[in-house]
């Protein structure tokens, strides 16, 4: 089994690097633009302070690394404060009301812990301790669990996304920085983002003490960043930031479909409704990449948008007909049409926007302000900032269960 490990020296280079980063995008857009578009937390030390930090993992891992590199399942271990409180199988998802009450998870990336703010009155009420690094989170398909990725941490928290309880944690995942449930909850596809890999896990919730048993590894050079599944669980797309590619791995075979050379430093991916459009958020530059994939043996670039500098993040809009980006350098936020392929609107957020979240009414968008430390809350019809509350350092992934469609 492979346990979570201290990194100190890795800990110290990333918070140096967020600073330089943070202080760059106040002096100079353009020179932000190649240095903070780096992830600025996790792959700013993917190479460096990320080879002590890959070193110690395999070396911490011993048979157990040696096992996931051949593609053969590992034991993760674990803790569960709660035996009964595991995801069981995939359920509808329940009418969202236009009220928000459930509480907004945000993840301080350099503090290793989870902010909880109650969507009525917009205040910290807590924090969750995670494992290090925690970037990234995702619901999971059946609704009932919040599961976050903690990368240096190697282990998964999983949370109650209406209690905010910690369920379970999940030890032994190596490099967990992004993550996405297939749609029919059969796979966790996780984006190592130090290490270079992508792992598929076998989700097998009724199997309490192993419920991920690893599948198969895909070697993902260089710095797997976002990932995105296919409504018909079929295919993973993956960007690879410092390679500047994006990969397709099917999900029946479990072979890579392709691999193609996009543009600079790419990072999150958002597949249109019909599965048919892939769009590319290039944070190395100021443009999102439109790919055509559906039914395509290879992808085809059909469209460069013109955003802002460091293009990074998507969130559908939840009308299936919009979606945001956020341009982390530029501090925007555009708003695309999926119709046109171009930008409608641009809404302007300070301290280095990056993950959003959209509430049940539709019109209060939720914004993690990566340099500020703070959730940036912004309502969309008045383009106007409501409020910004203060959160830890380095903010990044920011999700609820009472929110708009991801669509």
């Amino acid at each position: 089994m492979l346990f979570s490990s201290a990194r100190p020296v890795a800990a110290a280079l990333v918070l140096t690097a967020t600073a330089v980063a943070g202080s760059l995008l106040m002096a100079s857009p353009a020179l932000a633009r190649r240095t903070a578009a780096t992830h600025a937390t996790h792959s700013a030390q993917a190479h460096g302070a990320g080879s002590t930090a890959a070193a110690t993992t395999a070396a911490a891992g011993t048979g157990a690394a040696t096992a996931a590199a051949a593609g053969t399942p590992t034991a993760p271990s674990i803790t569960s404060p709660s035996a009964g409180a595991a995801p069981a199988a995939p359920a509808a998802p329940a009418a969202t009301s236009k009220v928000a009450t459930s509480p907004i998870f945000v993840l301080n990336s350099l503090d290793a812990d989870i902010s909880v703010i109650d969507p009525r009155t917009f205040r910290e009420v807590k924090r969750i301790p995670t494992g290090k690094e925690p970037h990234h989170l995702y619901l999971t398909p059946d609704r009932k669990t919040m599961v976050v990725a903690n990368a240096l941490g190697d282990s998964l928290t999983f949370l109650d996304p209406v209690t905010a309880e910690v369920q379970r944690t999940i030890y032994g995942i190596s490099d967990p920085y992004h993550l996405r449930f297939s749609p029919d909850m059969k796979w966790l596809v996780l984006a190592g983002n130090r290490l270079d890999h992508v792992d598929i896990y076998k989700w097998q919730p009724q199997n309490q003490a192993q419920p991920l048993a690893l599948t198969k590894r895909f070697s993902a050079p260089k710095t797997p960043s976002h990932l995105s599944i296919d409504t018909r669980s079929t295919v993973v797309y993956a960007s690879m930031q410092d390679s500047s590619e994006i990969m397709a791995i099917d999900l029946n075979t479990l072979s890579v479909r392709w691999k193609v050379p996009v543009g600079k430093l790419p990072a999150d991916v958002y597949l249109t409704p019909d599965d048919k459009y892939l769009l590319v958020a290039l944070t190395g530059d100021h443009f999102v990449e439109v790919y055509e994939v559906g039914g395509l043996p290879q992808p085809k670039l059909v469209k460069r948008i013109d955003t802002g500098d460091g293009a990074h993040s998507f969130r559908a809009l939840g009308d299936r007909r919009h979606v945001l980006v956020s341009n982390r350098a530029a501090n925007t936020i555009s708003k695309i049409s999926l119709d046109s392929l171009s930008v409608v609107d641009v809404l302007k957020v300070p301290g280095g926007p990056d993950d959003m979240e959209i509430l049940p009414d539709g019109r209060t968008l939720l914004v993690t302000s990566r340099w500020a430390r703070k959730l940036t809350v912004m309502d969309l019809q008045t383009k106007q900032i409501t409020t910004q509350v203060k959160v830890g350092k380095s903010p990044h992934g920011v999700w609820t269960l009472d929110q708009m469609p991801r669509q």
